[in-house]
């Protein structure tokens, strides 16, 4: 078992890659150097740690209603404010932030899957546990 303060830089490098394979590939997103991609996914933690359970817990009704898509707009929605928040990092408008929330959740997804996956043993499952039979077992009809 790894120690938590690796799982968070973990965690934290899976973010900037997706945050940086976003700026890469949509023509609104964009950023300065290191520092500032440093600073906007210490941001995006901080709002997905606590804004965003507010968020959804508000807006649950319409996350219900659109199947899941309205949690993408809450990620689009935290995306575009870390844009407008730090200094360096463009997100032009609310599309882009959509489409790089979409990129980074999608890059989220993947990697930590496959880290998840390296670090398991891989093993046969467990056998069930057996139940003692007993001679009054009865079965009903």
């Amino acid at each position: 078992m790894r120690h938590p303060f690796i799982n968070l830089l973990v965690r934290w490098s899976v973010l900037a890659l997706g945050v940086a394979l976003a700026a890469e590939i949509i023509p609104g997103i964009s950023y300065k150097d290191g520092a500032t991609l440093f600073w906007v996914v210490l941001l995006l933690s901080l709002f997905n740690a606590i804004l965003k359970p507010v968020l959804v817990l508000f807006t649950l009704p319409f996350i219900v209603l659109t199947m899941g898509i309205g949690m993408l707009v809450i990620n689009a929605l935290l995306f575009l404010w870390v844009g407008r928040l730090v200094k360096g990092f463009v997100v032009t408008d609310f599309w882009s932030a959509l489409w790089g929330a979409l990129i980074v959740s999608i890059t989220n997804l993947v990697l930590n899957r496959m880290l998840r996956n390296a670090s398991t043993p891989r093993s046969a499952p467990p056998p069930p546990p057996s139940r003692p039979t007993k001679p009054t077992d009865v079965i009903d009809i």
